[in-house]
């Protein structure tokens, strides 16, 4: 396939007003269209204190869905979260209409919980477990039976760890999918763009196109959004 190879992106990690991030739903929805999304899913940082915002995107994602070409999917973010209640913040998020479920790693740059990891990899609801920074062999085969994807970021900081990320995810296995965690209007990123990153983190060319494209659909065909 090589670097000449495009397709159309999906991002599962992106971030709007309603937490930390610059944009609205919208924006984020139509910066994602113009650089040639299929999907893009909007999962602000949650924890047990503003669980009840999933639902702020849910009649923006309803309103873009009837009238532009692009699938945004209402989710959440599980961060920073003790990790005895993620399992049940998880399950809340899902009840009040998440569709795509990120726990926030144990990223490289931030003092997220040690056990984290472990305990997203063992939460049915979780659809992703983002930027895990040096996630252990035993997580990465547990995030494999468990069907849940382990992300490349390409958001710096988090990005540190892709390498090792790559390397356990490849050898045993594990799901892998690339995403921005999109905070401002640059951090969303072309398929081609995607691309190179992937390159630098040392995947095979020959595995870029699955994490770019067909892991991204498959959990939508999962979620029924396609």
């Amino acid at each position: 396939m090589g670097g000449l190879f495009t397709s159309k992106r999906i991002d599962f990690h992106t971030h709007s007003i309603f937490s930390d991030g610059e944009l609205l739903p919208s924006e984020i929805a139509r910066r994602a269209q113009v650089l040639d999304h299929e999907a893009v899913a909007i999962t602000d940082h949650v924890d047990s204190s503003n669980i009840n915002s999933v639902a702020n995107v849910i009649s923006t994602v309803i309103d873009i869905r009837d009238n532009w070409d692009i699938e945004v999917i209402p989710g959440a973010e599980i961060t920073h979260a003790p990790v005895e209640i993620i399992n049940k913040l998880a399950n809340k998020a899902r009840k009040l209409g998440a569709e795509i479920i990120v726990v926030h790693g144990e990223t490289l740059m931030e003092p997220v919980l040690e056990g984290t990891n472990f305990t997203a990899v063992n939460c049915q609801e979780v659809d992703i477990l983002a930027h895990p920074g040096l996630i252990t062999i035993e997580e990465a085969e547990i995030a494999r039976e468990n069907d849940i994807a382990l992300e490349l970021s390409s958001r710096r900081g988090h990005c540190l760890g892709n390498g090792h990320v790559a390397q356990v995810a490849l050898k045993v296995g594990a799901n892998l999918v690339m995403d921005t965690d999109t905070h401002a209007p640059q951090d969303l990123i072309s398929y081609d763009t995607a691309y190179q990153i992937a390159l630098g983190a040392g995947v095979p060319e020959k595995e870029i196109y699955k994490i770019l494209r067909s892991n991204p659909v498959n959990i939508l065909k999962k979620k029924g959004l396609i």
